[in-house]
């Protein structure tokens, strides 16, 4: 009984030393292996012996991309305004054996970095400027963190400012400019919108004087062109008949009358009257002159022509209708004064 309690206890130690010697290192993990206190080697991802009681672990590490997110801390900017600034940072181990031994605790570190660099930005920065010009400040953040933590065996992948938060004062300024600016942008776009309505409704306005004047034009022309091609048709008449004398004259004498029907306060008469008088009298007396002498019939009867006005008679008779054509034309001229009046 007691050689059988024995040899348990034997199989037990041996079964407990052949595990202690036994280290499985899942992926994606590295343990850094001391023996003696000394650093011996890193146990890659799988399977790993190690001595017991000789070997031992000393830090378990793991090599992913990690995000790290800061607290918010106070920054003071050129302009003596006091900001939070919170930080997200990118990071991965490339060399576990460093960040084990180099460095004491790589996150404070790294923290504390990303503190004195932001302030050092920010301080030779105003406000506006902090708040536009994000990208350059990740860009010097990555540039001095990747310098710093190469030794550590860390590299930094990415660094973002997550957040910029000013004073309350400051956001409220910040807000009454941005409502202030809204404000003018919408002025000054109703403002274009109004002078372009004018100026488009100007340009109507013009266009279409610009079309009446050219159909009045256009209307005055071709009404020109209608009298004077009347105008040209009465001559070609008056040739082509080959009119007498007495019949222009008559016709003179027939529009005296009409010079008063236009509204005209006085009438004149044309010193052409008493040349067409003339010419009444001298037709009168040419037909009296031209006039043949009584034909003879075959029963030797001679049949006498009517009589034919004197040209003193003629004279009388178109003195006389002259006579009446100014006292028409004066009637005339008195009633359109009248109607003026």
């Amino acid at each position: 009984m007691e050689l059988l309690l024995i040899v348990l206890v034997m199989v037990a130690l041996v079964v407990g030393a052949v595990a202690s010697t036994v280290r499985i290192v899942p992926q994606a993990r590295r343990y850094n292996i001391e023996r003696f206190g000394r650093y011996r080697i890193t146990l890659q991802p799988g399977l790993n012996f190690v001595i017991p009681l000789v070997d031992r672990v000393n830090t378990k590490l793991d090599v992913r991309e990690t995000v790290y997110s800061s607290n918010p801390r106070p920054v003071i900017t050129e302009d003596n305004l006091v900001v939070n600034i919170d930080t997200v940072l990118y990071y991965q181990i490339t060399d576990p054996r460093s960040a084990a031994y180099e460095v004491a605790n790589y996150l404070q570190a790294i923290d504390q970095l990303t503190v004195t660099t932001l302030r050092n930005l920010i301080g030779s920065m105003d406000l506006e400027s902090t708040l536009t010009s994000r990208e350059t400040i990740n860009a010097r953040l990555r540039e001095v963190l990747d310098d710093a933590t190469g030794k550590w065996g860390i590299r930094v992948n990415r660094v973002e400012i997550k957040a910029i938060d000013p004073p309350a004062s400051i956001k409220e300024a910040m807000e009454k400019q941005m409502r202030a600016e809204r404000d003018k942008r919408a002025a000054i776009l109703h403002a274009e919108g109004k002078r372009a309505s004018l100026i488009l409704e100007a340009e109507g306005t013009r266009q279409k004087s610009i079309l009446e004047a050219e159909g009045n034009q256009q209307a005055r022309i071709l009404e020109a062109e209608g009298e004077a091609t009347a105008l040209e048709r009465v001559f070609q008449a008056v040739h082509a008949n080959d009119a007498d004398a007495k019949v222009l004259a008559y016709k003179y004498l027939e529009m005296l009358p009409s010079l008063a029907s236009h509204g005209n306060s006085f009438w004149v008469i044309p010193g052409e009257l008493t040349e067409a008088m003339r010419t009444v009298t001298g037709a009168f007396s040419d037909n009296a002159s031209s006039m043949r002498p009584a034909k003879v019939s075959e029963n030797g009867d001679a049949r006498r022509t009517p009589p034919v006005p004197s040209p003193r008679d003629a004279i009388e008779q178109a003195e006389h209708e002259a006579a009446k054509a100014v006292e028409a034309a004066h009637e005339e001229s008195a009633r359109a004064d009248r109607i003026i009046g």
